[in-house]
């Protein structure tokens, strides 16, 4: 007979499988340019002042403020031609100026850059008819302006997306520490699971967690190991369980980890392992487990479509943040579109699609007609974020505040 299973929380189970991880994964040295969606093992710093030199913010003339300070308009010289890149500091007498492009660096004789706007535009002799608000040292970027050499870029932990690598390569910083990328197994379980598609005899369903939690790992930022679904039978699961362990940081599966006969990640892990399995008080996904296998984290998650996918949500997200070093993902909140009735006792978590109503408030609408049936294959596609009802809300109206998680 199985024992009555502890009932936590969410937060409280999902401090519970992020303590499995002891340490994030190695870190190794890459080139910038090749560091999409790694993680910072440590801090990035400016290998020189940004900008390196005093430049122009706009196309004009390098001026000496001096100059104009008494009467405007006045006609000023042109000594010189700056485009960007050019390596020239010429030297400006009184009276003198230098045709200047945005980006170039600005003399050091001189101290105010005038757009062409306020000039007549002249090659040889310029009219300059007035000055910028800002007078003296207008659009002038001062050197370091931005940042000074050994300036914090970026701190570790931070997930290199675009804007980040832009950064750092606009900083001088052409390598980067940063986390290797997780490995992770993925596990589907289930005598009834049938791959590659095809009519399917009575009982069969198309496998789909494989596939959802390994393209989820994926875009996640892991490297991902997986294979064909195990059947509910002790000794070909071990053995997978053995070979994923072997070379994976983290193992997620799903399937058999409720309180059934044939239930054999729960027979194995609980038996075999270090297994412990939880109820959570969460709508779809109660059943939960988690282990340790040959030192190797294991998440056990439901075999019901929608469950799997949320426990990916909550759970093998974080426990991948703690591999990588960064934060959990993080609840924001939303309102809601429409009414629909929550299960007592339980934080309901819906797939929901968001829109931004005419106030600017996001808008979260749950994708399916069945809210959060834990069956519901299809209702993730349909959607991009999870709504939290409370779990001691049992009715959801229009414009109810909860928490909303983004895919």
């Amino acid at each position: 007979m199985t024992a009555q299973r502890e009932v936590l929380s969410t937060e409280e189970y999902t401090s519970e499988v992020v303590a499995l991880v002891t340490a994030p994964v190695a870190s190794e040295v890459v080139d910038t340019a090749a560091a999409l969606g790694r993680v910072l093992a440590q801090d990035a710093r400016a290998a020189g002042d940004v900008p390196a030199f005093a430049n122009s913010a706009m196309d004009g003339y390098a001026v000496r403020a001096a100059d104009l300070a008494d009467d405007l308009p006045a006609r000023l010289r042109v000594v010189a031609d700056l485009p960007a890149g050019s390596p020239d500091d010429p030297a400006l007498a009184a009276g003198e100026c230098a045709r200047i492009m945005t980006g170039a660096p600005v003399p050091t004789a001189a101290d105010t850059v005038v757009p062409v706007e306020l000039t007549d535009a002249g090659d040889h002799e310029v009219l300059v008819r007035e000055l910028s608000r800002g007078g003296a040292g207008a659009h002038v970027r001062g050197a370091g302006e931005d940042l000074a050499a050994g300036d914090l870029v970026l701190p570790a932990g931070t997930l290199l997306d675009p804007a980040a690598l832009g950064a750092l390569a606009g900083t001088g910083v052409a390598t980067v520490r940063v986390r290797r990328r997780p490995v992770v197994g993925v596990l589907a379980t289930g005598d009834e699971l049938v791959t590659g598609g095809g009519p399917l005899r009575r009982g069969q369903i198309h496998e789909s967690n494989g596939v959802l939690l390994a393209a989820a790992a994926r875009e996640a930022g892991a490297d991902v190991v997986t294979g064909p679904p195990v059947p509910d039978e002790v000794d070909a699961f071990t053995a997978r369980l053995d070979e994923l362990t072997a070379s994976c940081d983290l193992v997620v599966l799903s399937g058999g980890v409720s309180v059934g006969t044939y239930d054999v990640a729960r027979i194995v892990l609980g038996d075999a392992g270090s297994g412990t399995f939880r109820h959570v008080r969460m709508q779809p996904g109660k059943p939960q487990g988690h282990a340790t296998w040959r030192g190797v984290p294991v998440l056990a998650f439901p075999g019901n479509p929608l469950s799997a996918a949320v426990s990916w949500q909550l759970f093998g997200r974080a426990v991948l943040a703690a591999l990588t070093g960064t934060a959990a993902p993080a609840w924001g909140t939303a309102v809601a579109g429409s009414a629909w009735s929550s299960p007592p006792g339980r934080r309901q978590l819906v797939p929901v699609a968001t829109t931004t109503d005419a106030a600017g408030r996001l808008v979260a609408t749950p994708a399916h007609q069945r809210g959060s049936a834990s069956h519901m294959v299809t209702a993730l596609a349909r959607s991009d974020a999870l709504f939290a009802v409370p779990q001691d809300v049992t009715d959801v109206r229009p414009g109810d505040v909860h928490p909303l998680m983004r895919f």
